[in-house]
């Protein structure tokens, strides 16, 4: 068997892979004698038929399915071996495939085109100024998330008064009908009801004040301006059935639950950084900016990341593509593809490879290796920041271990954040070669420059 490739040009060339009788006998020869073993054919006792019948019976098939195994074994062994960076898959030859016959010929020749990736060099100077924008985290920032790690590591208490609009209350709600009890009319026990999502300022006045044990009369429907959703949620009602429900109703109120705010004191440092990790107000307002800090500096490096791709694709130029193969590949390897529809997507193809090939470029020249502990490390800290989104500052380490490990056994997870950690190096190495033109800018700011 010999495996060659034919450069057409330097981007296109053709990979030949010649089979004579000698390479895949044996395996034929194989093939037939297992097919024998499990053959049923009447008149012959099973393992016993005749070779020539069972050569007559599935010669063919097995000669195809070993030659089409070696062909395939052959071509993408030969572009492990040799390295060849090769776009898309290989193809049928549309020049070079000669007819073949499988009655008659007893050597072979199969021909594939290929699509070679185009060779350049890119090489970064400190003659290359890229923008880096870091978020600055003011002091409002700061105080919104302390308001929030306050209100969040809060608790429940049980009142007397209900002074507050966003007391909870609980109690049992019942359908009147002339100041009293309706036979049959609605009633609900353990409704649960929040002022301050009463709408009519009337209405709501009612609850102002009110006391436990205290029996309030309202109209559910004026309070809530007949919104169906809300009504049926406090009613156990049909949505249907709000409509004709525009009576008063009496709300018996068996508790008042209010939500008291954390201190900003030691138990709540404990409880947002771990204990003893900050011990006075000062210390806890700078670890919360920091904090603030290193949850957005992934979204500098994301810009930093785009701002980069533009350069680098700028920076080289045109590039020649094999343009008729990968159409050819785009064509037959793609769902519902049409020609107009491979032309339509083609040129932002050609900009998201020729970034692609750039990156293994720079990956490969400045040997920047991904490992199994980076790839562990960037999926705890995407575990880590969605925590985080929740007020959960400090989670065990064997949590966020096995909560990487679940996400990494989803392949599309997994495939994404290698890219991701892959391009975090990327970043990183490039900043080291470039001068950085560093711009301070604010959140709302940094949010304008997506716009």
């Amino acid at each position: 068997m010999n495996v060659s490739l034919q450069n057409i040009d330097a981007v296109n060339g053709v990979v030949k892979v010649e089979i004579v009788k000698a390479d895949y006998s044996e395996g034929v020869q194989k093939g037939l004698r297992n097919f024998r073993q499990k053959a049923t054919v009447p008149g012959f006792r099973k393992g016993m038929v005749p070779m020539g019948l069972v050569n007559k019976m599935y010669g063919k098939s097995v000669l195809l399915e070993e030659i089409n195994k070696m062909v395939s074994e052959s071509l993408f062994g030969y572009i492990r071996e040799n390295e060849l960076n090769v776009l898309g898959e290989p193809l049928p030859s549309l020049t070079e495939q000669k007819e073949l016959d499988f009655d008659t010929q007893e050597d072979f020749e199969f021909c594939f085109d290929v699509a070679l990736a185009p060779e350049f060099n890119i090489e970064l100077t400190k003659a290359d100024t890229l923008p880096y924008y870091a978020i600055t985290i003011g002091e409002e920032a700061v105080n919104k998330q302390i308001e929030s790690y306050k209100a969040n590591f809060g608790n429940y208490d049980q009142v007397e008064c209900a002074d507050q609009e966003k007391d909870m209350l609980k109690g049992t709600i019942a359908e009147l009908e002339n100041g009293a009890p309706k036979a049959g009319g609605i009633v609900v026990e353990d409704a649960v009801l929040m002022p301050s999502y009463i709408k009519n300022a009337d209405e709501k006045a009612k609850f102002t004040a009110a006391n436990k044990n205290s029996v309030v009369v309202f109209n559910p429907f004026i309070a809530f301006d007949g919104v169906e959703a809300e009504l049926s949620s406090l009613l156990k009602i049909t949505k249907e059935e709000v409509a004709s429900t525009t009576a008063d109703f009496s709300f018996e109120i068996k508790e008042i639950t209010r939500h008291k705010e954390a201190e900003l004191a030691q138990e709540l440092f404990d409880r947002v950084f771990g204990e003893g990790v900050v011990s006075t107000n000062e210390e806890f307002i700078a670890k919360v900016k920091e904090s603030l800090v290193s949850q957005v500096e992934p979204e500098s490096t994301f810009k930093f990341v785009d701002d980069s791709r533009k350069f680098l694709v700028e920076k080289i130029g045109d590039v020649t593509f094999p343009d008729a193969f990968l159409k050819r590949w785009m064509l037959t390897s793609g769902e519902n593809k049409t020609a107009e529809s491979v032309e339509e997507e083609y040129p932002q193809v050609i900009e998201d490879l020729k970034y692609h090939l750039i990156k293994e470029s720079l990956v490969k020249a400045n040997d920047i290796k991904v490992e199994e502990a980076d790839i562990i490390a960037f999926a705890k800290r995407v575990a880590q920041a969605q925590f985080a989104q929740y007020g959960m500052m400090t989670v065990p380490e064997e949590m966020l271990e096995n909560y990487a490990k679940d996400m990494l056994k989803n392949k599309d997870t997994a495939r994404n954040i290698v890219d991701r950690a892959i391009e975090e190096k990327l970043a990183a190495c490039i900043k080291e070669l470039v001068t950085l033109d560093v711009k301070e800018v604010s959140a709302e700011e940094f949010g304008k420059l997506f716009e």
